[in-house]
C-alpha cells in the first residue's frame, strides 16, 4: 500500500495578511469586551459593598434594641416583653443570613475583578504594543537625496 506524500502547502500574502488583521482585530475585541467586564463587575462590587455596610449597621442597631429588650424582659417578664425580643431575634437571624449571602456574593466579585483587571492589562498592553508596530512598519520609507560627488582636481 502506498503511502502518501504529504505536500508542503503555501500560503499566500493575502491570506497570511487576512490572518493576521483578524487577530489583530481579536484582540483589539478582547481587551475591549474585558474593559466593559471590569467596568460592570466594579459597579456590582461596590453595590455589594454598600449592601454589606447597610446590613453591618442594621445588625448592629438590632444588637442594641434586643439588649434593650432584653433588659426590659428581664426587668418585666410580660408577652407584649417577650413578643418584642423574639421580633428582634427573629429581624437578626434573618439580617444574618442575608449578610452570608451578600458575602458569598462579594468574595466571588472581588476573585473575579482581581483576575478581569489582569487580563484587561494584557490585552490593553498587547493592543497598544501591535498599534506602535504596525505604526513603526507602516511608515513611508525615506527617499534620501544622493550626495554631490566632489570633483577631484588633479594637477
Amino acid at each position: 500500500m502506498a503511502v502518501k506524500k504529504k505536500s508542503r502547502t503555501s500560503v499566500s500574502s493575502n491570506k497570511s495578511l487576512k490572518s493576521v488583521d483578524d487577530a489583530i482585530a481579536s484582540l483589539a475585541d478582547a481587551a475591549a469586551s474585558t474593559a466593559k467586564a471590569v467596568i460592570d463587575t466594579t459597579k456590582n462590587k461596590k453595590k455589594l459593598l454598600a449592601e454589606s455596610k447597610r446590613l453591618a449597621k442594621k445588625l448592629a442597631t438590632l444588637m442594641k434594641k434586643k439588649k434593650a429588650a432584653k433588659a426590659a424582659f428581664n426587668k418585666d417578664s410580660s408577652a407584649s416583653n417577650r413578643k418584642a425580643l423574639k421580633n428582634i431575634e427573629k429581624d437578626i437571624s434573618v439580617n444574618k443570613k442575608e449578610a452570608a449571602k451578600i458575602t458569598a456574593e462579594k468574595s466571588l466579585a472581588i476573585a473575579e475583578l482581581s483576575a478581569l483587571k489582569i487580563v484587561s492589562k494584557r490585552a490593553a498592553v498587547y493592543t497598544k504594543a501591535l498599534a506602535s508596530a504596525d505604526k513603526a512598519l507602516n511608515k513611508p520609507k525615506r527617499k534620501r537625496r544622493k550626495k554631490k560627488r566632489a570633483v577631484k582636481v588633479s594637477s
